[in-house]
């Protein structure tokens, strides 16, 4: 399809850190979403939490189906838009990069670890991630991005001021990402897909878990339009399929939002280059008012039913023990860690730089990893958290 003037053109990208030759049969935002998707720390989000910890039921939301889902949608966004699909999952795939074990609990708790060293960002750490950990190829360190995909990344939130969490000002020293921007119109894309493909999914993942009822969630804006559609259409529907029908139609209509009120927020910009959305000061990419309002009501809804539900905090308070007790035992005896991290350890100048060795790999853990070297560590089982 016609690409819109104000979409990253890799026919311009800005290049790569280390200048490589191109593929021939791929884009360069291609062959970024490529090299993501072959990553290591790509591959252990299969068993990184998104709000259930792994272990805990098969048919829960991973960082990783998250992720997956996040892609899906931010490609159909971007092409009913006429941006570049290929920047745009490339960001939609990466943004989680950077979670800790255990997902915002686990972060919390490292980042309480690591107050005293800079602290724990998990946007920054996907960056230093694809800039540094990842050590696959024979010229560079990291995935050697285009300017655009780390650019994405980093701001795909809006722009980041004020003091820079240190390892995304580690990477921005080296390739001027220019923070204080908007990113472009692709970035935005994947952050708002973030928001659809969380609130949908939040909503099924917490009925199966019995934190809430279809009852209850049919109350809420939105939701319950889709389900009095689903019942106009469907009478007597099998819960489950009525369940399924009311939440896709729910994801139908956050998407749909999207595109119309971003459509004409785009025309009435005027932005006629990539550079025009960086520069205009406001993300173009957005909810219509009505229903980020009513996204309001939901995300309220989850917080008070799901996110904090005693169930859920039970298992909070104990994933958090694992982070807090591995991180001392780590930065005291860092070479329990394994042999390819000795080097690191040995030429680290400080304990600032020790710590953050540390924090990269707790970080990298998955869920199962954690509380097996927890375990293996302090002979605490808690397995059946």
């Amino acid at each position: 399809m016609n690409r819109a003037g104000f979409a990253s053109d890799p026919g311009r990208a800005r290049g790569r850190l280390v200048p490589e030759e191109e593929s021939s049969f791929r884009s360069c935002f291609q062959r970024d979403r490529d090299r993501i998707i072959h990553a290591s720390a790509f591959r252990r989000l299969k068993h990184k939490t998104q709000v259930f910890v792994e272990h805990e039921g098969d048919n829960y939301r991973t960082r990783l189906t998250h992720s997956i889902e996040v892609a899906q949608v931010a490609r159909t966004i971007a092409g009913a838009l006429g941006l570049n699909p290929e920047l745009t999952e490339a960001v939609a795939l990466a943004h989680d990069l950077g979670h800790t074990p255990f997902g915002h609990t686990g972060e919390d708790a490292l980042h309480a670890m690591m107050e005293p060293y800079g602290g724990f960002d998990h946007n920054a750490q996907a960056i230093r991630i694809v800039t540094r950990l990842e050590r696959h190829y024979a010229e560079f360190d990291g995935l050697n991005l285009t300017w655009e995909t780390l650019e994405a990344i980093a701001k795909h939130n809006g722009p980041v001021v004020g003091d820079l969490p240190w390892a995304l000002a580690e990477c921005n020293a080296a390739f001027d990402l220019e923070l204080h921007t908007h990113a472009s119109a692709e970035a935005q894309v994947a952050a708002l897909s973030d928001d659809i493909a969380y609130n949908n999914h939040d909503l099924h993942d917490g009925l199966r878990a019995g934190l809430f009822s279809d009852d209850d969630i049919a109350q809420l804006p939105v939701v319950s339009g889709c389900y009095a559609e689903v019942d106009r259409a469907y009478p007597g529907l099998d819960p489950y399929r009525r369940r399924h029908e009311a939440l896709r139609r729910f994801f139908g209509v956050l998407v749909s939002d999207v595109i119309d009120t971003s459509r004409d927020l785009l025309v009435r910009s005027g932005a006629e280059t990539v550079e025009d959305i960086r520069a205009l000061g406001f993300p173009v990419i957005r909810f219509s008012d009505d229903l980020w309002a009513k996204l309001k009501e939901i995300r309220a809804f989850l917080f008070a039913r799901m996110y904090r539900a005693p169930s859920v905090m039970r298992v909070r308070a104990e994933v958090s023990r694992v982070v807090e007790e591995l991180f001392p035992i780590y930065l005291d005896d860092p070479r329990q860690m394994p042999a390819r991290w000795h080097a690191d350890i040995e030429a680290a100048e400080d304990e600032t730089a020790l710590a953050r060795l540390v924090s990269d790999y707790i970080a990298g853990m998955t869920d199962r990893f954690a509380l097996q070297d927890h375990a293996r560590l302090t002979g605490k089982d808690l397995k059946r958290i």
